[in-house]
């Protein structure tokens, strides 16, 4: 299991203790070792580390910010593609009804029952099960399609419906590939939360070499960057967390065009 399927595996909630602890872990090991270090070394204290210690504070946000600006794209990028897709499979299933019977009704009651399974589970396993049987039933009606075109070649009006049939099969794929494998990579991350700790044990660092630190200050940096770094994570998800997309536009075309008959 990679790095990443291990960190989706944490509750958001617990990404954040988990931080919490490793951080003060770290950050009370560094000032010990400060206060280790200045008692066989008193001359260390005069040295560079307050101004090493600013520079990685500096490039901590550098990389926060980059981290945040490429978690926020994903999202804004897999929440547009929702109401897309809702839009694509409507104008889809009114098109549907230029054509002649029974590919009409066949493919109006594929498409009741194809939009139920584009709302995003937050079980992993349900998700794989639903984009399987959402691309049998594109198969199913494109199938329906081609009968179609073969019969009626010169149809104006089944032309502008396959193109906006291959346009719901081609935003299937976009959301696929947005909701699964556009994720901030591995690398992003790992650097992100070493970056973070190094940077929070070398403020314990500093603090044990000048023998002066607060409480109150530690505690608050490590639950700003925490805070961050979770919410960097959170929307980074596709699917479970405190920030999620909405599928509204999909649960309401669902109520437009009516459930799916039963067996």
């Amino acid at each position: 299991m990679g790095f990443q399927q291990v960190l989706d595996a944490i509750p958001i909630g617990g990404v954040f203790m988990t931080f919490a602890i490793v951080a003060t872990i770290i950050g009370e090991g560094g000032y010990r070792l400060g206060r280790w270090r200045q008692a066989r070394t008193p001359e260390e204290k005069e040295g560079p580390t307050g101004m090493i210690v600013g520079s990685l504070l500096a490039l901590l946000g550098f990389l926060l910010a980059i981290s945040m600006g490429m978690a926020s794209d994903r999202f804004d990028k897999r929440r547009s593609l929702v109401l897309a897709e809702a839009n694509s499979i409507g104008t889809t299933y009114l098109r549907a009804g230029y054509l002649p019977e029974p590919a009409s009704a066949d493919i109006r009651s594929l498409l009741r029952e194809y939009v139920p399974l584009r709302v995003l589970p937050n079980d992993t396993a349900e998700l794989r099960v639903r984009i399987v049987r959402s691309t049998e039933i594109q198969a199913k009606i494109w199938a329906i399609a081609e009968d179609l075109a073969r019969r009626m070649p010169e149809s104006d009006v089944l032309a502008i419906f396959i193109e906006s049939l291959n346009e719901t099969i081609d935003l299937h794929e976009s959301r696929v590939t947005a909701g699964v494998y556009a994720r901030v990579p591995v690398t992003i991350l790992v650097l992100l939360l070493a970056g973070t700790l190094l940077t929070l044990g070398m403020v314990g660092y500093n603090a044990g070499l000048s023998r002066r630190r607060s409480s109150v200050t530690a505690a608050a940096l490590i639950i700003v960057m925490g805070a961050v770094i979770t919410l960097v994570i959170d929307i980074d998800r596709p699917r479970d967390g405190f920030l999620t997309v909405s599928q509204q536009p999909l649960i309401d075309l669902q109520q437009q065009i009516g459930a799916a008959a039963g067996p």
